[in-house]
């Protein structure tokens, strides 16, 4: 796989490390869980989307682009890793937000990743809850198109091919470390929502014949639509490669059983794995993302899914930055100095 004949920029700090959990791995009493830090890419506090945005970005310019745009959901970590990666580019940035779950709180509408965007330089415009907001997305690209710019308008999670490229990569480097640090890796878990780093991963894994199987967590749609979302750009991502036809449908497996009520809602299960892993191994997880998938994950180990002298790397998403816009959601007491 030739990544290198595609446009990329370089914002991300790369490789990201490759980390055992000792504490994690005892207390569950089950495999050995590593970690790919993919929240330690670098820009405004890092995450999972800033390798997609090196593709993304660089076809931006390519293109003549003097205005990047996107959507999310109010606490969007991609909304934020945009907002930062225009500016270090010098590109304009404007943000479309669409309200997920009527939380009306300023911890919500106002700090985390909402506060970053604004300090990034971003403009906001917000949106109620809609079933299309990429089309949302043409529209205001439309608009500034008329107004004499020129747009380049990135779909949420910078899921699409392009986008997906970057965690193509991902899977190359993933490989490479474990390669190098004699690692057999038993399964990769992550959390899966717009498509793009499971299509990504999966591309790669399969592109290069690692055998290695994978896991999304899924934060949002049903196990069915998520997976043939994750199939379909899958798909088109190794065509983009070069590897047409290397991804099969069975290939693509989510479990969606840990959404909880909705997208962009906490559960017990995702506070409680936000805890242990804060207590056990210092690393924050995201309320949305990475918590869920987490979740699942310790569950799943919980039933036996996972067995003693496995070795499962968790891909962590980054994100940790929403954990500010959902405070009142852990029940600390205002002025408690340990819970």
């Amino acid at each position: 796989m030739n990544l290198a004949r595609f446009p990329r920029l370089r914002l991300a700090h790369l490789p990201t490390p490759l980390e055992h959990l000792p504490r994690l791995s005892a207390a569950l009493d089950g495999p050995e869980i590593w970690i790919k830090r993919d929240d330690c890419t670098g820009m405004s506090s890092g995450g999972n989307k800033t390798r997609k945005l090196e593709f993304l970005l660089a076809e931006a310019q390519a293109q003549g682009a003097d205005i990047v745009l996107t959507q999310g959901a109010t606490q969007s970590n991609h909304a934020r890793q945009t907002a930062a990666c225009a500016a270090r580019i010098g590109l304009d940035c404007h943000l479309l937000l669409e309200d997920r779950t009527q939380k009306a709180d300023h911890d919500y509408t106002a700090s985390g990743n909402v506060f970053l965007d604004r300090l990034h330089g971003a403009t906001l415009e917000h949106h109620p809850a809609t079933p299309d907001m990429n089309a949302e997305l043409a529209a205001a690209a439309a608009r500034l198109a008329v107004e004499g710019r020129r747009p380049y308008a990135i779909p949420g999670g910078g899921s699409n091919p392009v986008g997906a490229l970057g965690y193509v990569n991902a899977a190359l480097e993933l490989v490479s470390q474990a390669n190098d640090a004699g690692l057999r890796i038993d399964h990769v878990v992550h959390a899966t929502g717009s498509a793009g780093t499971q299509a990504g991963l999966i591309a790669g894994l399969r592109g290069m014949h690692a055998g290695v199987p994978l896991l999304g967590i899924g934060v949002r749609a049903p196990k069915q639509r998520q997976e043939e979302n994750v199939f379909r750009l899958a798909a088109a991502t190794a065509e983009l490669c070069g590897c047409a036809g290397a991804v099969r449908r069975e290939d693509v497996v989510a479990n969606c059983d840990y959404v909880g009520s909705g997208y962009g809602f906490t559960t017990p299960a995702a506070i409680e794995a936000i805890q242990m892993l804060a207590r056990l191994e210092g690393i924050l997880l995201d309320p949305v993302y990475s918590s869920k998938a987490m979740a699942g994950l310790i569950d799943l180990v919980r039933r036996g899914e996972f067995s003693r002298g496995q070795n499962i790397v968790f891909v962590h998403t980054g994100g940790s930055v929403g954990l500010f816009g959902y405070v009142r959601d852990f029940g600390f007491p205002p002025d408690a100095t340990a819970p």
